[in-house]
């Protein structure tokens, strides 16, 4: 197992499965649940994790298409979402909102049932999830199962690496 957190190089070597972290970030607010995911997968060799949380970054960087650190960023995000992963793993945190994890549930919804981008999408979302309605009935809508503890969805993914 691997980590490539943002904003490094996507190094993939060959027979690697890449899993991109998305879901809540919010400072304060969303616990280190890619931690916890990284941890229950110490003992897989072939999965790479990409994950978006940075440990350089900088509250007082500017999100603006202008400032290059947030550019970088998410220019890093849509490449990893939409180009690199083979799996995208979404974890929607209780007491979050997470605004930017939903806007890229729909995009990776969009590219894989309209561009037909060969991704695989796991769902997770916890009663506390402050938008719980609309990722439940959206996933709903294009059949995607949603899993309602991240052990849960942490159990699909190491089945989904182990096939």
């Amino acid at each position: 197992m691997r980590v490539i957190n943002a904003p490094h190089p996507f190094d993939m070597k060959l027979g690697e499965i890449s899993v991109f972290l998305a879901g809540s970030i919010e400072m304060g607010k969303a616990e280190l649940w890619q931690d916890k995911m990284i941890n229950q997968f110490s003992d897989v060799e072939n999965v790479v994790f990409l994950n978006p949380r940075r440990p350089d970054w900088d509250n007082s960087w500017l999100c603006t298409k202008d400032s290059p650190p947030f550019r970088e960023q998410v220019e890093w995000e849509q490449d990893g979402l939409l180009g690199v992963a083979d799996t995208v793993f979404f974890y929607f945190s209780p007491g979050t909102v997470s605004p930017i994890s939903l806007l890229e549930l729909g995009e990776c919804l969009l590219a894989h049932v309209y561009l037909k981008v060969p991704r695989k999408l796991i769902v997770v979302c916890p009663e506390g999830y402050s938008r719980k309605g609309n990722v439940d009935i959206t996933t709903e809508r294009w059949n995607l199962p949603v899993y309602e503890s991240l052990n849960a969805g942490i159990i699909a993914l190491k089945k989904l690496c182990l096939e």
